[in-house]
């Protein structure tokens, strides 16, 4: 298939990126395109900047453009010391948030009206950056990545659900348990298009924020060099990020929100 999603965690555990992806067409092309994606993430893995990482990715995309291949992507990186998300679309269906403080949903877009910033899909023009913008979390809610198959599913008429009425049937769903809440949806999906989501790829990503990796313990500060160093003996180049924000807040924890509002 073409739907292709990745989580990663820094050698210290602040830092957690998911990535989830559509990129045209399948078969051994796509594979080979998602083992670069992989190999991508590890690189960038102990970076609280997404931004370089998701320009690398559109130059990959912009190399096999003449083959008729293009992706689109969400990337979000979570910062735990700061309960804050890093979210940058290419041309992507907008995350779902449910704001356990509003009890609803919403779609997690900028307003942004910048013209020096992008997110059309990758590997359609070379573009020098995209936007990205944050978001501010608690541990009760929710954020939903997923690809186009959700808007795109059919009613019975023929006619999409589009943006608009994915929200509509999110609106009658109570987060409840997350271990089924992707079932739900699903389900709520097909019960308004009177018919099951087989005609494409289907993948739905569900996280939420995880207050128990706020703070980085002696134990894990002193491993973290041995996970770099075993990630390079197994081919992967995963260099820390080395920027006084950055090492800053693993001696300080309170320099974390410092460190994080300065990374962008």
């Amino acid at each position: 298939g073409g739907d292709v999603y990745y989580v990663s965690s820094c050698a210290t555990g602040r830092i957690t990126r998911l990535l989830v992806a559509d990129v045209s067409g399948h078969g051994a092309r796509v594979a080979e395109q998602a083992r670069e994606l992989r190999d991508l993430m590890r690189q960038h893995v102990n970076h609280l900047d997404q931004v370089k990482f998701v320009q690398r990715m559109n130059a990959q995309f912009a190399a096999l453009a003449q083959l008729g291949s293009f992706a689109t992507a969400v990337v979000t990186t979570f910062f735990a010391p700061t309960c804050s998300l890093a979210l940058c679309n290419a041309g992507h269906p907008p995350p779902l948030l449910w704001s356990s403080k509003a009890k609803q949903w919403r779609f997690l877009e900028t307003s942004n009206d910048r013209t020096d910033v992008a997110d059309v899909p990758l590997g359609i023009i070379d573009i020098a950056d995209y936007e990205q913008f944050d978001v501010n979390l608690t541990p009760d809610d929710l954020v939903l990545c997923y690809t186009d198959s959700l808007p795109e599913a059919r009613r019975a008429d023929g006619s999409m659900l589009q943006q608009d009425g994915l929200l509509e049937v999110m609106d009658h769903i109570e987060p409840g348990d997350p271990l089924t809440l992707i079932d739900r949806i699903i389900a709520a999906i097909e019960a308004e298009c009177g018919q099951p989501m087989t005609g494409d790829d289907v993948t739905v990503l569900l996280f939420k924020p995880n207050t128990s990796t706020a703070g980085t313990s002696l134990k894990t500060l002193l491993m973290a060099p041995v996970r770099v160093i075993t990630a390079a003996l197994h081919g992967v180049l995963a260099l820390p990020d080395l920027r006084v924000a950055n090492l800053l807040g693993l001696i300080l924890p309170r320099a974390n929100r410092w460190g994080r509002s300065k990374s962008e």
